[in-house]
């Protein structure tokens, strides 16, 4: 098995920081707190960072706990059974994180109580027992009162060295404060954001889950290259119900709700996922027989290529057996497949009429208001009648009044039409006038002799030869 250093150095975490970066964040940072809070925050952030990344990728089952650990536990097993959401925070840490040249980490307890605080870490048992979110300005209410009631008076009694602070306390006091299982929130809400996208456009049968089958599903698919343990299920399912309320639970049966969907399981669910889970049961089946089919047909070969007859007969005889229970098997599955569809159609067809009902009641609501009883819609209609009539004659009014101002003023269409072609004479000579002066000025300074001088301010024409 690899050394520590060798398996933490294979994180990114800890291979994008340089030794020297290491040896700092390796070393207690608690008195940093109040005297250089920025140094201090980025030494929480990276550990953070830095224990993410390992819990979610299952570092945890490579360095197993002395008190969970088994010496002949199959190392797949143990890698399937160690948590990825959750962090297993015991004194036995410390030594887990040891890195060559650099040591073992200073400070951890107060970090996880730092990151405790902040509600980055949570505890397991708090996590799974609460039933309001994470996100709710209420949770976790103790801390909070003792923030805003408790705190000046808790400093009050640090002052009169009646209790202890807790950034006084030894790392050996601080570990028996906070070990425990937390959970790691920020792993939590990605892994809900990949369940969420796989549930888009699910049918009924798709939307019912059991604990187990459910794990099946999504346990290999919302993590990287792992796949979550038993207990990740359980926390995962919690917040999925409690926090982001994309699905209901009752016991072993999950249920993801829509809008258009019933928020609770009801026996119709109940009776659906029975025959999912027995459609995939045989499912499981009929994939074991025919992989055993394939292997008594490569042992028949192997036979025959041996001279093996009667082993080859024997093998045949066997292969036949499992093909007789496999169209057994098929039968069954087919029609176990054709009443779950029509199981499943027949609960469409449910939810279809209530939506037609809805509809009803809601169309029966409109046509029963009192703006849409006849004698209204009548009085309306003749209302509006009026008022485009009375609309019509004011529109006559106003333009007949127009008129008559008009022929008051002795105005006639006629007369000014002809005056309006006598303009248009009239700016037609003056153009042509002009024109014609342009064309005498033009011909006049063609014909004039050119003139030159003959004494002093005297000019004289010159003959033309």
């Amino acid at each position: 098995m690899a050394s520590a250093s060798q398996s933490l150095s294979s994180y990114s975490t800890y291979a994008t920081t340089s030794k020297s970066r290491l040896q700092s964040l390796y070393s207690d940072a608690t008195r940093q707190k109040h005297s250089n809070p920025t140094s201090y925050h980025a030494h929480v952030d990276w550990w953070q960072r830095a224990l993410e990344e390992l819990v979610s990728r299952g570092w945890q089952a490579e360095n197993p706990s002395p008190q969970k650990g088994k010496e002949n536990e199959d190392d797949e097993q143990a890698h399937s059974r160690s948590n990825k959401l959750v962090l297993d925070a015991r004194r036995s840490l410390v030594d887990r994180l040891r890195y060559d040249g650099v040591g073992k980490p200073l400070g951890v307890a107060h970090t996880i109580a730092e990151l405790r605080h902040t509600n980055a870490l949570i505890s397991l048992p708090t996590f799974l027992s609460s039933s309001v979110s994470v996100y709710d300005p209420g949770w976790l209410p103790y801390r909070i009162a003792s923030f805003l009631l408790g705190k000046p008076l808790w400093w009050a009694m640090e002052q009169l060295d009646l209790v202890k602070s807790e950034d006084s306390y030894s790392e050996a006091e601080m570990w028996k404060r906070v070990q425990g299982d937390y959970v790691m929130l920020k792993l939590v809400e990605g892994a809900a954001d990949v369940v969420d996208s796989f549930r888009g456009g699910m049918s009924l049968a798709d939307s019912l889950y059991t604990v187990e089958s459910f794990r099946k599903e999504f346990g290999s698919k919302v993590l990287p290259g792992v796949t979550i343990s038993e207990m990740d299920t359980e926390v995962l399912l919690k917040y999925l119900e409690r926090d982001r309320q994309i699905l209901v639970r009752d016991k072993d049966v999950i249920k993801f709700i829509a809008a258009d969907r019933e928020k609770e399981v009801t026996v119709i669910d109940r009776g659906i996922l029975e025959l999912k889970t027995a459609v995939g049961n045989l499912q499981s089946q009929v994939n074991a027989i025919q992989g055993k089919i394939d292997e008594m047909t490569s042992r028949i070969s192997t036979a025959l290529s041996r001279q093996q007859k009667s082993i080859a007969l024997a093998h045949l005889r066997h292969k036949k057996g499992l093909e007789e229970i496999l169209t057994k098997r098929l039968g069954a599955l087919q029609n176990l497949e054709s009443t779950l569809m029509n199981v499943e159609t027949a609960a469409g067809n449910i939810e279809i009429m209530q939506a037609y009902e809805k509809s009803a009641v809601t169309l029966q609501t409109i046509l029963n208001h009192p703006s849409l009883e006849r004698t209204k819609i009548d009085e309306t209609m003749d209302a509006l009648a009026a008022a485009n009539a009375t609309a019509r004659e004011v529109d006559d009014a106003i333009r007949i009044g127009g008129d008559m101002a008009a022929a008051e003023a002795g105005i006639d269409d006629t007369d000014l039409e002809d005056e309006l072609r006598e303009l248009v004479m009239e700016v037609e000579r003056e153009t042509g006038e002009a024109e014609e002066h342009a064309a005498l000025e033009m011909l006049l300074d063609i014909n004039t002799p050119e003139q030159i001088p003959v004494g002093p301010g005297a000019t004289q024409p010159v003959a033309e030869p």
